[in-house]
This record gives C-alpha cells, sequence and structure tokens, in this order.
C-alpha cells in the first residue's frame, strides 16, 4: 500500500475508530449484566426506535450487547477491526478483511441492529453449506438476544420459506433469494408468496456473489419437447464451417458471430431469403446455438459426457453442476454436437441478472477478502465503496514474484521440484488450479513421484470445506481449484509455523487479479506465517486467450534460461499487461449485457406490477375492464382510420373485431362515413357490454376465474416474449457488421417487441373474458329454461 492509499484509509477508518473506542469503554458495564438484563436491552432499543431514534444513536450501545452476548454464548469476543467492519457495513459499504480475520462473526453485528427496525436482514453466502453453518452458529447469539433466526435453502416448502422470511434475520444461499423472487411473481395468489418487501442484505463473499456469478442470470425454467431433427439439421451444417470465412470467434469474449458468407451459406441450405426476417427468428436461433455449441464449448472442460448425458462443469469450482442444464436450447445444441438423443429444452418462464436482483435491496453490503481492484464495477453497478480493514495482527505472508516458463511441461516439471523440495521438511503445500482437468494434470505429475495428496475434486461442499481446513496440517499436500472450500479457515497444526506456514503454490494466473489474491490468502491468517508462489507458462490458458498480441510484440525481447526459466524481469510487465485486458474486457462483457437486461428489466417492472395488480385488486373485472376498454377505439383507427376515405373503410372486419371482445350486440351500418359518429356508435355498445360485466361483478366465483384468466395470458406472452428477446439478444452482435450500434438497436426494437406483446396480451384478456362470461349467461339462459318448463 502507497502513502496515498494509507492517508485515504487512515481518513476512512478514522471515524469508526472514534466509535470503536466509545464500544470499548460499554464494555465493562455489559460484563456487569445479567444474562436477562443483556437480554432485555433488544426490547429497549426496539421502543426507542420506536419513539424516533436512529440506529445511529443506539449504534454504540448495540454494539457492546452483541460482543458481549457472543463472548457469553460463543466464548468469541469482537476484535476492534471486527467493531470496524460491522460498522462499515451498517453504512452499506463492502468491508475488505483479510481471510482469516472472522468475517462471519463481523455479520453478527449490523445485522442485529438493523434487525431491531423488525423489516429483516438477510445475510447472504455463496453456498448451502455455509448458511446453515453460519445461521447455527451465529444465530445463537441473536436468539439469546431475543431475535427470530431462519435459513433459506434450496427444497423447503413454501410454509417453510415464509416462516424463513418473517423471521429478523434470514442466513441463505444467494441464488435461492433470487429464485424466490422469481417464483413469488409466478404464483396464482398473494398467499403463496413467501418474501416481504427488501431491506437490507449484507453478502458474505461479496465478490463472487456480485461479480462472478454476475455473468449467469437466474432463470425459471420450464420444460418443452424440441425438434431433435432441427438441432440435428443445425449441427451437422455448422460442422462444416471455417473460422474467418463462415464464422468470426473473439476469444476474449467467448462471442462468435456468422461472417456475411455463413449466413449466405445457412440462408442456402434452408432455402430462406433473408434470416433476420421475424418468420425465422427461431432457425436463426438454432443455427446460432449450434455455432456456439461447436465453437464455444469444449468437451471435457465446461461438460463431460457421463451416463450419455451432458454434466456441465462448474468453471470457479470445478466441481459438476448435478442437475443443471444449459437453458434456449444450447444444452440440445451440445447434445446435437455430440451425437447424443435430444433432452427437453428449459423454456425461460422467469429470468432477472444478479445485479438487477441485488439493486432492488434498499441498503446492500457485503464482506470479502479482496474487492478493491474491481471497486470501480462495484461501485457503478451497486453503488457500493470498499472499505479497507486492517488486520488484527500484522500479516507476515511472503508472496514471491512470479516465476514464469516458456512451456507448460517446463511448469509441471518446477511445480514438482518444489512440492518434493518442501514436502521433505513436511511443510504443508495448498496447490491451487483454475480446473477440475488441471488438477488432474497436477495430480498425475505428483502421481509419478509418489507423492499422497488430497484432491478437491467433484466433492460434496461438507467435505471440501473439512479437506480445506486440514490443508495447514505438517506433511499435507493438498490439490483444489482455486475457489474451492471458500469461507473456511486453513488452521495451521502443531509445528507448521516452524518449518514456514502454509505453502501456497498457483499454477497459473487467473483472469482476474482478485482470485490470484483469494488463492494467496489462504495462507497466513491472523499473523501466521506462510508464503505464496505463482509458477506459471506463456502457453497457460490467460496468455493464449488474452495475450497473443502483448506477448507478440514482448517476445523477443524475453530471455530464458536452459530449463525455460524467463530471466527478463519484463515479465512480470507483460503478465501484469495481459491479466489487464483479460479483466478490461470480461468487464465490458458484464457491462454489455447489464445494459442489454436493462431493456428487460424496464419490461420486467412493468409485467410484474401488472401481476401484483391483478392478484391483490378486489374486483378483478373491473380492473380488466379499465385495462382494456381502449381497444375498441384503437380497432377503429385500424380499420377505420380518419385519414382514409370511408369508402375504403373495413367496417365488416371492424364488426368481427368487436364481436370478438363484446358481449353486448354489435351492429355498424355500412353506410356510416363519420368517425364522430362511429366512435359515438362503438362507445354506446362498449358501455352496453360495461353494462352486462358490473352485473357478475359480486360473483366471487367469476372473479377467480377472471383472476386465473388474466394470470394465464399474463404468464404465457410473457414467456414467449422472453423467449423473443433472448433469441434477438443472442444475434444482436451481428449488427455491428451493419454498422448499427447493438445496444440502440436492441433498445429500439426491444420496445417494439414488448409494445406488440401487451398490445396481444389486452386484447387476449378482452377475448378470453368475453368467452368465459359468454358460458356463464348461456348455463344461466339453460337453467331459465329449465325452471320455466
Amino acid at each position: 500500500m502507497n502513502r496515498f492509499q494509507k492517508a485515504k484509509q487512515y481518513r476512512e477508518l478514522k471515524p469508526y475508530e472514534k466509535k470503536v473506542r466509545l464500544i470499548n469503554k460499554q464494555e465493562k458495564v455489559m460484563e456487569q449484566l445479567s444474562d436477562d438484563e443483556l437480554r432485555q436491552k433488544t426490547d429497549v432499543f426496539k421502543q426507542q426506535l420506536a419513539d424516533g431514534k436512529k440506529l445511529n444513536d443506539i449504534v454504540i450501545e448495540a454494539f457492546a450487547v452483541v460482543r458481549e452476548a457472543a463472548k457469553r454464548v460463543l466464548g468469541l469476543r469482537h476484535y476492534d477491526v471486527q467493531l470496524i467492519g460491522g460498522l462499515t457495513l451498517l453504512d452499506g459499504n463492502v468491508s475488505e478483511m483479510a481471510t482469516g480475520e472472522g468475517k462471519t462473526l463481523v455479520a453478527s453485528l449490523p445485522s442485529y441492529v438493523v434487525a431491531l427496525q423488525g423489516k429483516g436482514v438477510h445475510i447472504i453466502t455463496v453456498n448451502e453449506y455455509l448458511a446453515s453453518r453460519d445461521c447455527e452458529l451465529i444465530g445463537q447469539v441473536h436468539e439469546f438476544l431475543g431475535l427470530t433466526v431462519g435459513l433459506n435453502v434450496p427444497m423447503m416448502s413454501n410454509e417453510d420459506k415464509q416462516k424463513a422470511y418473517m423471521c429478523d434475520i434470514t442466513y441463505g444461499v444467494g441464488t435461492e433469494f433470487g429464485f424466490d423472487f422469481l417464483r413469488d411473481n409466478t404464483v396464482s395468489s398473494v398467499e403463496q408468496k413467501v418474501q416481504r418487501p427488501y431491506h437490507f442484505a449484507i453478502i458474505d463473499e461479496v465478490d463472487s456473489v456480485l461479480i462472478d456469478e454476475a455473468r449467469t442470470p437466474l432463470i425459471i425454467a420450464g420444460k418443452t419437447k424440441p425438434s431433435d431433427r432441427l438441432y440435428g439439421v443445425c449441427s451437422n451444417v455448422i460442422k462444416s464451417f471455417t473460422e474467418d470465412v463462415d464464422y468470426t470467434f473473439h476469444r476474449e469474449l467467448k462471442m462468435v458471430n456468422f461472417t456475411d458468407e455463413g449466413l449466405n451459406k445457412c440462408e442456402k441450405v434452408f432455402g430462406v431469403d433473408n434470416l433476420f426476417l421475424l418468420d425465422h427468428a427461431a432457425l436463426f436461433h438454432s443455427l446460432l446455438q449450434a455455432l456456439r455449441a461447436q465453437v464455444l464449448f469444449e468437451r471435457d472442460v465446461d461438460y463431460i459426457i457421463e451416463d450419455e448425458e451432458i454434466k456441465l462443469v462448474d468453471m470457479n469450482t470445478g466441481r459438476i453442476m448435478e442437475g443443471r442444464s444449459l437453458s434456449d436450447g444450447l444444452h440440445q445444441a451440445i447434445e446435437a454436437k455430440e451425437g447424443l438423443p435430444n433432452t427437453e429444452e428449459n423454456k425461460t418462464h422467469a429470468s432477472i441478472t444478479i445485479q438487477n436482483y441485488y439493486r432492488m435491496y434498499p441498503t446492500l453490503s457485503g464482506m470479502t477478502g479482496t474487492a478493491k481492484s474491481d471497486q470501480r464495477e462495484l461501485q457503478d453497478v451497486y453503488n457500493l465503496d470498499v472499505v479497507q480493514i486492517p488486520t488484527n495482527r500484522p500479516s507476515i505472508r511472503e508472496d514471491n514474484e512470479d516465476i514464469v516458463y516458456l512451456t507448460m511441461d517446463n511448469k509441471y516439471e518446477r511445480i514438482t521440484s518444489e512440492v518434493i523440495e518442501r514436502h521433505e521438511k513436511g511443510q504443508p503445500i495448498l496447490i491451487g488450479t483454475t480446473s477440475i482437468l488441471k488438477s488432474e494434470e497436477i495430480a498425475k505429475q505428483l502421481d509419478q513421484h509418489a507423492l499422497k495428496y488430497q484432491l478437491l475434486n467433484a466433492k460434496s461442499v461438507e467435505q471440501e470445506a473439512k479437506l480445506i481446513s486440514l490443508a495447514g496440517q505438517k506433511d499435507q499436500i493438498t490439490i483444489a481449484t482455486n475457489m474451492a472450500g471458500r469461507g473456511t479457515d486453513i488452521m495451521l497444526g502443531e509445528g507448521v509455523a516452524e518449518l514456514g506456514g502454509l505453502f501456497v503454490i498457483g499454477t497459473e494466473r487467473n483472469e482476474s487479479l482478485r482470485i490470484d489474491n483469494q488463492l494467496k490468502g489462504r495462507a497466513g491468517r491472523q499473523g501466521d506465517p506462510g508464503a505464496s508462489q505463482f509458477i506459471i507458462s506463456l502457453e497457460d490458458p490467460l496468455f493464449i486467450r488474452y495475450g497473443e498480441d502483448i506477448l507478440e510484440r514482448s517476445k523477443k525481447r524475453l530471455k530464458s534460461e536452459a530449463d525455460g526459466r524467463i530471466t527478463s524481469k519484463s515479465i512480470h510487465k507483460v503478465v501484469q499487461a495481459v491479466q489487464a485486458t483479460s479483466e478490461g474486457l470480461q468487464q465490458s462483457f458484464r457491462d454489455f449485457n447489464l445494459n442489454l437486461e436493462e431493456v428487460i428489466n424496464d419490461q420486467r417492472k412493468v409485467i410484474y406490477e401488472l401481476r401484483d395488480n391483478v392478484l391483490t385488486v378486489e374486483n378483478a373485472l373491473a380492473f380488466f375492464k379499465k385495462q382494456t376498454e381502449h381497444i375498441p377505439h384503437t380497432f377503429i383507427e385500424h380499420f377505420c382510420p380518419a385519414e382514409t376515405d370511408p369508402e375504403d373503410w373495413a367496417i365488416d372486419e371492424l364488426q368481427d373485431a368487436l364481436e370478438n371482445i363484446l358481449l353486448s350486440d354489435v351492429s355498424l351500418p355500412d353506410t356510416i362515413d363519420d368517425v364522430e359518429v362511429l366512435n359515438k356508435q362503438v362507445t354506446a355498445i362498449w358501455e352496453a357490454h360495461d353494462e352486462i360485466v358490473t352485473n357478475y361483478e359480486a360473483n366471487e366465483s367469476i372473479q377467480d376465474s377472471v383472476r386465473g384468466t388474466g394470470l394465464f395470458v399474463i404468464d404465457t406472452l410473457w414467456t414467449k416474449h422472453l423467449g423473443t428477446m433472448e433469441q434477438f439478444k443472442q444475434g444482436i452482435g451481428i449488427r455491428q457488421y451493419q454498422q448499427d450500434n447493438p445496444l440502440d438497436i436492441f433498445k429500439k426494437e426491444g420496445y417494439t417487441f414488448f409494445e406488440a406483446m401487451y398490445n396481444d396480451l389486452q386484447y387476449d384478456i378482452a377475448r378470453r373474458l368475453k368467452g368465459l362470461l359468454e358460458n356463464v349467461i348461456k348455463k344461466e339462459q339453460a337453467l331459465k329454461q329449465l325452471a320455466d318448463k
């Protein structure tokens, strides 16, 4: 940290340090209280807030109460730096705290204070194991102080979820909170909803949740049977295509697009004139998915085949994602590529990006060991500032300069010799890799020397956490993906400190410096000794994908030894430049996708508000009458425009259209030649229709049917619209070849699609309500005839 950064940190922390001194002064007072007296503080604080005090007025005493409760319940006392971390979270910041500094305990402080408002606090973790562990551990402190604590994880019943969300503090998995939001917007009654309005969230491993996971939106999908033949034909067509002739491949952003020649070939094969026409949207989408499956997805890297089934690999953890599949036909395109029968296709019913989901919280905060390098994105997207919290004890970890080799083989030889040398003296070693395949390659190298190791690879999260926690024991060699076991402390075994502590080996630089720093942070927790060493090569994926141009300019100046090690000091600047290129492109990619998603997000808000109105409005019939009363006059504008000669008006078509939605008699004379007269006649017909509908507004059974019909139409057309927008988004990059701005086109045409969908929605509701009431009237007439007989 340079002098400027130190000065900035000092200014940021000064007001928090002042509050910490005041909290410390309260410690003796709290120690004198009985358990009951300490617990009663919760009611006192709640009353103070009800009387008009702000959280800032009670925070000093409230933090002192939580610290004392943690000492009594868990035997853990918050360090001063943990109090600072808690105060920064309370202000809606990201607290950057080094690995092993006790972030889990930090969350107990602000969550207690905000929970006193009675509006709920969500503590969000990256997986079910950590959510359950933290809820069970820290939840004891909150329950001791009289607050309720809930857990929100997958596969819970609606009733259990509702109870969890009504608790003062709810722990859970980040994606599950998002899926619950989507599910709440597909329910058929208000009683089925599980969430209440958002208030305050604390995200553990905030960089992982808000940045790494933000590449993939949350999707709720239904199953539909795909066209096996279409996917098969598209796959066969694409297999004959050549890069730079039929398609372009942007390796840095992992994007593919057809060239004009490729598009012409596709149009010729399928006998169509223009693939961009809406009539051919499904075909174009299938072809593009076939191209993506062929070029972007590599077998045994992005997926494996097991029992005739495609199984996806999580690139962050290296684990197989059981039960997960790609949506919108991409999974089926991969199956076709591999000659496997097509499974049912995931059709998106509801979706939201990570960014748009978390921005719904009025106050958002988070904790991580590494966030400063992504501060700009956290600020721009989530309005989050990063505050660096000092360590409780000075860090003495030694982070060595990268050792860089020309080839992968050179690199593996050095990694193996480094492991052998350190293992001989008993020092524990953690080897970080970027994928499951790389883990296995390292394991093979160690097998050749009969070295025993633990391979964290497709394990359950509980096993993963247990194995990571043992990585600091004497003689232990652990091979793991960089993210494996995150959130679990590595404690040093007996005598390990004297051996130099845990030695971390990074086998590749990641696409983000932040993930490299997370790996380094595995060693040297709480002032422990430790060291990190990255041993990399110019054949690593990072350089192949992002460094081609940079290496081309630098290679002539690079000097190396006989074993392939590069000795030129300039290599470190090259590594930094390549990694910076990667980070910049990844952020640009996320920014571009977020801008596209903003269009859909605005549309989602309109649809979800409409849905909520349908669920909550007392008189659904009156609501839909209001929603559809403009349609008859819209028909007039379409069939009998004022600027057109009345002889050219389509009166018969207008009458047919009106009869589709109105219960009253629709009789329009052919002799009408005045738009004002026509509008008056149609208004009178609508008023007669309105009167008939009004007669049924007191019938609860009809109101329920109307509500159900409206929800069905909204959900059906919204699902179809999401499919259209997704197909349009996948092909939007093609427009760059036409020198158009893809974002401007997506906004403009996306609005046109939405407007058309919304008009269809209103018309379909009007048509179905007419049919529903018509059946009721027919039944009434039949019963009356029976009664008359």
